[in-house]
């Protein structure tokens, strides 16, 4: 019986993909599971399972690709203010999410990491994703990293918090607070920033994601709902980051009179 995360067929050397040109660290606002459910006449919680599978799949396909790291805003600080029956069933499917993937990551040597507010996510839940991130924290291929409970703008005014008490304490000098120093201390202070983000649904915002690591992110934004976005989809996103020419600001010279482009 197959793993629901299964490898399958190098989809590198089947999609010309140049693996020299790989992102490092991917990640996705899965938006649209609500619409993709009322556009089939069906209750909200059904198209959060369908997007659950869509999980599974690009989870599938960036450990084909050997991505390091994938992170998929699951549920934002926002999401709390979502009606009570919602914000319940999508607890219970995180947990059955992390519970029943345990052996699938372990397979496939992919470890689970959290960024956010992890204490505000309920016991039972809370516990269940503890255990699957105990057991698969050794693995190294990949790590799955899921943003819950998480707003970019509470995770910067945590970061200023931890600092000002280091500053008050004198465990950190103001005049040595650097970009870096910001860097260490938000969640994602163990991870590269990201390469690329993607929203999907159509919509064009960060909705208050990532946004002091999306600083030079390459951003792709699609119509495709969550739950209808396919490996297909994601590799032709790689296939034209690939394209890009990345400077992070800077400029390229000639090789022919040193001046710049």
């Amino acid at each position: 019986m197959k793993s629901k995360i299964d490898q399958g067929t190098d989809p590198v050397s089947c999609h010309g993909l140049d693996p020299e040109k790989m992102p490092v660290h991917v990640a996705v606002i899965m938006d649209g599971n609500g619409r993709w459910a009322k556009k089939k006449l069906m209750n909200r919680v059904r198209g959060h399972e369908k997007g659950a599978d869509t999980v599974r799949s690009i989870v599938t396909v960036c450990r084909k690709l050997n991505i390091k790291v994938l992170t998929l805003y699951a549920f934002s600080t926002e999401n709390w203010g979502r009606p009570r029956a919602e914000v319940t069933a999508l607890m219970a499917l995180l947990k059955k999410f992390v519970t029943d993937e345990r052996q699938t990551l372990m397979d496939k040597n992919i470890c689970l990491g959290v960024i956010g507010q992890k204490e505000r996510l309920p016991g039972d839940v809370g516990r269940a994703v503890d255990e699957t991130i105990r057991l698969t924290r050794n693995n190294t291929a990949m790590r799955l990293n899921l943003a819950l409970s998480y707003g970019g703008r509470e995770e910067m005014t945590r970061a200023v918090k931890q600092m000002a008490e280091k500053v008050a304490a004198g465990s950190l000098c103001l005049e040595d607070i650097s970009e870096e120093t910001v860097s260490r201390h938000l969640y994602t202070a163990d991870i590269p920033d990201p390469d690329i983000v993607i929203r999907t649904s159509g919509e064009k915002r960060l909705s208050n994601f990532m946004l002091w690591q999306a600083g030079y992110a390459e951003l792709f934004f699609t119509d495709t709902l969550w739950p209808d976005f396919t490996d297909r989809a994601f590799m032709d996103i790689i296939r034209d980051y690939q394209k890009r020419d990345r400077r992070f600001g800077k400029v390229q010279c000639s090789s022919n009179d040193g001046s710049p482009q």
